[in-house]
């Protein structure tokens, strides 16, 4: 896993006016910690290799020397007293107390030496790479640092293509120190273990000045690598070879044997420390850390990166039109100050009502650039849920679409809603390809009797704005988003999530995808954004990887089916329902549906026959992950090239708890046994909006959350989802209970089944169900096939057909809905499909 490091960089003011960069990774129970020491003109991201390698298991801190990479380029504090006071410092600022890894190279090797003499008392382990006694570097560079200041200040731009340091800086440090050091005597003063790493035919300095080294350090001490086929930069051209010898290094040393322990190394890494604890890890692929460090960094960092990085790179492609990076975080830019013109501030609720469009995620991170909330409302509701939402959170600003079913006039009873912007999905459309609408109209429906309220179009109100950045600054632990939740078993409750548990669950989910590439990934982001589980996959996972996102503002099964195959996208997060739609598509695979690495599947259980049918049909890979709103959203996935169970939801994701408990006692339960699903990580809410009362009832004091859903472990720490503990009840006897599951699946292995929802009435099962295309399969005959593969009190009273199940925002069934129909009609004395469920309409 290639970790982004310009999240984990921290900045300290070693002295007035002077502030070192470094990167500051700590993982959960760190074995030990690295300090890695960069060279002449060198910086802390040519550590990236080791970091991503030692940041598993330990605390690694990489530290830019005054003068390079991040750190401040004064003219003054580059002697070895400074410089090693500097490190000192950053110890100390980071509270690392215990004995160090202390990793040096070239000219780092000077400083790192130093260190080491000086406290020797703090360094527990020593490597230097590449380094020599004296620094004789050659008469060019020698003539160069003599050259006045102001030509080298202006010789600058032509080597910042290749180093990351200020000219000036480095003449200040040759002259200052480098030139001046020798350290022969220092390297035989060395008394704790240390490991010289030498490289072949370096062409820096002559090869005898490296020899000279590993005889310098006493040999009781010392072990000494030869890397052949290698130069200086030695830990980037033989990488894997310098990580397998400081891990046996530092390994053997803590156990006083200097034999290769890499039979042992799994049970003293801490994974293996974990994995009593976690069972699951033991299934992790091998590129997958047990745990990750989340950075204390807010989530408008992931667009600012990427847009630094590759300005020009495709973030966004709308109805074919292409938006660069660069364009995306100019636009999120003018809507943060546009909503500072308005007035809002820090805290300050702003909500959204939008499909996926461009606008939802430039209102989005521009909402959050100024600290802001935004509110993830869910466009599909009706105007009285709607209202019920905007009122509970004391929404500002609304921003929703032109031609939306409601007005202005439906919010003035509500008076923290006092400006709407209205959008129309044609904004970023050339002229040539918007379509007439009547917009007269709309705007006239959203004016009446509104005269409270302020109305701006999306367009005006972004071009009055600067795209200057907006430098607001930002608590990682505030509240970013409330996302209020599907509702399909009671009204939408409205969660609170930290800019630190949606960077968690993007961190988590980056770390399971392994070494994705950055800058050239392709996501198809057509579930909805609005919603927690399309927010995090479908948008804020690919920003962090500066990918594509090709967005689609519905689905509709042809439409999706061309994208794929003419974007060929890498990732594709959907529902069960879309996956559904795929498999009873005609000639899926003329597509190229098999060309996506990974399908993504989340939002409600993803039927056995339903994955079975879909990987044999698209010979691709359906992985399925299970999440909710309070956990944003994901604490589950199906390994990704691992083993991967059939019905399960996977293992547990990076620093993620999870635990099955009694019902009753909520005592945690045996591997095989059934209870309710408890989980605890950095991705867990904050709690519900002013609601503690609520709060408490499903998070204790020990952070472990109940998820309400019914599953169980195996022996392999590997998950399945039965049931909501809403939608299980007792047999007639009062002890059976029945799982809706069970009866489903069952159902869902007729030919002719599409999907199958079973909810309990008068204290029975009812099945509903909706046919494949052209289908044709009785009542009586499933009820007979129920008969035959499920016990009494699991058969259906009844099985009604319906065209459509009533669904949220992105396709998860509301249950609740769906009884309330049927109970509507029994009550009415019609039974089976009457008229309100011949009212559920066919989706696209």
């Amino acid at each position: 896993m290639q970790l982004d490091l310009e999240l984990y960089r921290e900045h300290f003011e070693v002295q007035p006016g002077v502030t070192i960069s470094y990167v500051d990774i700590v993982p959960e129970r760190p074995l030990q910690t690295f300090i890695l020491i960069h060279g002449f003109g060198g910086n802390s991201t040519q550590w990236q290799y080791q970091i991503d390698t030692f940041a598993q298991n330990s605390h690694v801190l990489a530290i830019d020397l005054r003068g390079h990479g991040g750190s401040d380029r004064p003219d003054h504090g580059f002697d070895m007293d400074q410089l090693v006071q500097d490190i000192l410092s950053i110890l100390d600022h980071a509270l690392v107390r215990q004995q160090i890894v202390l990793v040096g190279h070239s000219f780092g090797v000077a400083i790192a030496t130093e260190f080491a003499v000086r406290f020797p008392e703090r360094v527990g382990h020593l490597v230097l790479i590449a380094g020599a006694g004296e620094y004789a570097i050659r008469a060019p560079y020698r003539a160069a640092f003599h050259l006045p200041e102001i030509i080298l200040a202006s010789a600058q731009p032509l080597v910042n293509n290749f180093l990351d340091a200020s000219l000036v800086s480095l003449k200040h440090l040759y002259q200052q120190n480098m030139k001046a050091w020798v350290g022969w005597d220092k390297f035989s003063r060395l008394k704790m273990p240390t490991l010289i790493i030498l490289g072949n035919r370096d062409q820096v300095m002559p090869q005898e000045l490296y020899e000279r080294v590993a005889e310098s350090v006493p040999q009781e001490h010392s072990e000494i690598l030869r890397v052949d086929v290698s130069a200086h930069m030695v830990m980037l051209e033989r990488r894997d070879a310098v990580n397998r010898a400081i891990s046996r290094f530092v390994e053997a040393a803590n156990v006083g044997s200097r034999q290769p322990r890499w039979r042992t190394r799994f049970e003293t890494d801490s994974r293996g420390i974990l994995l009593q604890e976690r069972p699951w890890l033991a299934y992790y692929e091998a590129n997958v850390p047990a745990t990750i460090h989340v950075p204390l960094q807010p989530i408008p960092r992931l667009l600012q990166r990427s847009a630094r990085r590759f300005p020009s790179q495709t973030a966004i492609v709308f109805d074919g039109i292409k938006q660069s990076y660069k364009t995306l975080r100019e636009e999120a830019f003018r809507f943060a100050h546009g909503l500072q013109a308005l007035g809002v501030s820090k805290g300050s609720r702003v909500m959204f009502l939008l499909p996926n469009s461009p606008q939802i995620i430039m209102a989005y991170y521009g909402t959050l650039e100024i600290g802001a909330i935004a509110v993830m409302a869910n466009p599909l509701a009706d105007e009285e849920e709607i209202v019920r939402q905007a009122n509970l959170v004391e929404a500002e600003v609304l921003v929703t679409r032109v031609d939306a079913n409601f007005a202005a006039a439906d919010f003035s009873s509500i008076s923290t809603v006092r400006h709407i912007i209205l959008t129309s999905i044609q904004d970023y459309l050339p002229w040539y390809r918007r379509k007439q609408v009547d917009a007269n109209g709309h705007i006239a429906n959203w004016t009446k009797a509104a005269t409270d309220i302020q109305i701006s179009f999306w367009k005006s109100f972004l071009q009055q704005q600067t795209a200057e950045e907006v430098g607001e600054k930002l608590n990682p632990l505030d509240t970013a988003v409330i996302q209020f939740t599907s509702g399909t078993t009671g009204l939408p409750k409205g969660v609170m999530l930290s800019h630190e548990n949606l960077l968690a669950n993007v961190l988590q989910i980056r770390a399971w995808f392994g070494n994705v590439g950055v800058g050239n990934e392709t996501f198809l982001s057509v579930i909805a954004i609005s919603h927690v589980f399309g927010m995090t996959t479908a948008m804020n996972v690919p920003i962090s990887l500066a990918a594509t996102m090709v967005l689609q503002s519905r689905f509709q099964v042809t439409e999706f089916l061309s994208a794929i195959k003419k974007y060929k996208p890498a990732f594709v997060p959907g529902v069960p329902a879309i996956y559904m739609a795929m498999n009873n598509h005609p000639n899926v695979r003329r597509y190229d549906v098999e060309t996506v690495h990974t399908y993504l599947s989340s939002g409600a259980p993803l039927p056995i026959e339903v994955e079975e049918a879909f990987e044999k049909l698209t010979k691709a890979q359906l992985m399925e992950s299970y999440g909710m709103s309070e956990t944003s959203p994901l604490t589950h996935m199906a390994p990704l090239n691992g083993r991967d169970k059939v019905g399960s939801i996977g293992l547990p994701l990076p620093s993620t708890e999870a635990r099955i408990v009694d019902l009753e006692s909520r005592r945690p339960l045996p591997p095989g046994q059934i209870g309710e699903l408890l989980v605890r990580g950095p991705q867990v809410m904050q709690g519900y909006w002013r609601d503690n009362e609520l709060t408490s009832a499903v998070i204790d004091d020990l952070g472990w959350l109940a998820t309400g859903d019914i599953a169980r472990m195996d022996s392999d720490g590997y998950f399945q989802i039965i049931s909501r503990s809403q939608e299980m009840w007792s047999g007639s006897n009062g002890e059976d209970v029945i799982y809706p599951r069970d009866i489903e699946e069952v159902i869902y292995e007729l030919p002719s089944v599409e999907e199958v929802v079973v909810v309990l009435f008068a204290g029975r099962p009812v099945a509903f169900v909706r046919l494949k295309n052209n289908a044709q399969i009785s009542n009586n005959t499933i009820i007979a096939y129920c008969r035959r593969r499920l016990p009494e009190h699991q058969i259906p009273r009844r099985v009604i057909l319906v065209g459509e199940f009533p669904r949220n925002i992105i396709g998860k069934v509301l249950r609740r809905e769906l009884a309330e129909k049927y109970e509507k009609d029994v009550t009415a004395g019609i039974g089976g499909a009457g008229q309100h469920l011949k009212g559920l309409r066919e989706l696209d």
